[in-house]
């Protein structure tokens, strides 16, 4: 049963290995890589000729044989590879839904080195723990670790990644839930692509549009990248210099919703935003980068755990026709388009659409709107 006194929060913190060190965590990452493409190869093989599924105590003893035959996989701490089986069984698990549902079904697939980029400690304390200002890693040794912020809550798992040519430990953690709501005031916001967020005070946030402010130095490295002949050092250290940018982009990007979703439920009690199916939506081609660029589902993925910790209710609203009528009198606009930045009413109301869109999601979300911004029809 979930325990709702807490909510589950990530830290992540950079490290710093010497050269053995490293050397020994490749060696885990690799070990687990090829166990997870033979533990695939396993599964793959039962499904397509007999379209079974291979038991969960057959695969573990598969991983206990594994470590056995294979001297470099001793390396590897037991219930390492115990969740290395199950990130095929949940990359199973999701083919099976998406199969269910009528998507595109997506099969598991075999990854690269390059795609197989860490690997896991299921219970803090076994294989991994906090010695002094170290990290000591089965395997691996005490690594020196850069305690950028306060570690806060109960260690439930570590992950150790390696990315763009450095290496991190992710710390997930429980924390206490706040029981405390910080205000009784509520908020509608309505996400967007040129102005990030609107609200239905009327207040918008300009999206700093960081992935299309960095392009013009991605596509140069990334020509670079394309010139740089394969299995030399050169195309290492230019792909590396690629990744950077993309990890430079996604920090900034990352830190400004931080933020941003902080500032929110620090004033705001009740919180009103629309439950947009990102998925879907990026599938149109003409709005897919915009929209990945502004990082909607992070904004809402931040405002969510944030609100759970500070005791700020959190309302999902459907995103239906939300644009498309009148906040005041409900009369539905004809003819809208996405160039129409502003909508009248017969009832008089004249506004900004993500203004109106953002005043009908607070209203959507069934509290008492009397409060709503005083918006003024002519």
């Amino acid at each position: 049963m979930k325990d709702s006194t807490v909510v589950i929060r990530t830290y992540k913190y950079r490290l710093y290995p010497s050269k053995s060190q490293e050397t020994n965590l490749f060696r885990v990452r690799d070990a687990c890589h090829g166990l997870y493409n033979m533990v695939l190869a396993e599964r793959k093989y039962v499904w397509q000729e007999y379209g079974e599924t291979v038991p969960s105590e057959t695969l573990q003893a598969f991983g206990k044989r594994y470590r056995k035959t294979f001297p470099y996989a001793q390396q590897v701490y037991s219930q390492t590879v115990q969740s290395v089986i199950e990130r095929v069984d949940e990359a199973y698990q999701g083919f099976f839904r998406r199969v269910k549902k009528g998507e595109k079904p997506g099969y598991p697939r075999f990854k690269s080195k390059q795609q197989f980029n860490s690997f896991e400690f299921k219970q803090y304390g076994s294989g991994c723990k906090i010695d002094g200002r170290r990290l000591k890693i089965y395997g691996v040794g005490r690594v020196k670790v850069r305690w950028h912020r306060e570690l806060i809550g109960k260690i439930k798992l570590v992950r150790i990644k390696h990315q763009a040519g450095e290496w991190y430990a992710s710390f997930v953690c429980e924390v206490p839930r706040k029981q405390t709501i910080t205000s009784d005031w509520e908020i509608g916001i309505d996400v967007g692509v040129s102005a990030l967020i609107t609200t239905s005070d009327g207040e918008k946030v300009e999206n700093p549009k960081y992935y299309r402010a960095g392009q013009a130095k991605l596509r140069r490295l990334s020509r670079k990248l394309a010139r740089a002949q394969r299995g030399s050092r050169h195309r290492k250290q230019a792909l590396q210099a690629v990744q950077r940018q993309h990890r430079h982009v996604a920090n900034q990007r990352e830190d400004f919703l931080h933020k941003l979703t902080h500032t929110i439920t620090n004033i705001y009690g009740r919180v009103a935003i629309e439950d947009l199916q990102i998925n879907n939506m990026v599938k149109n081609r003409h709005l897919s980068k915009s929209i990945l660029d502004s990082g909607w589902g992070l904004f809402k993925e931040q405002l969510q755990y944030k609100a759970a910790e500070a005791g700020v209710q959190l309302a999902l609203v459907n995103p239906y026709k939300t644009s498309r009528k009148c906040s005041n009198c409900q009369r539905e606009f004809v003819n809208l388009t996405l160039q129409d930045r502003w909508v009248e009413c017969l009832c008089g109301l004249s506004l900004d659409r993500d203004h109106n869109a953002a005043i009908n999601i607070l209203k959507q979300a069934g509290w008492d709107t009397s409060a709503v911004a005083n918006v003024e029809c002519v």
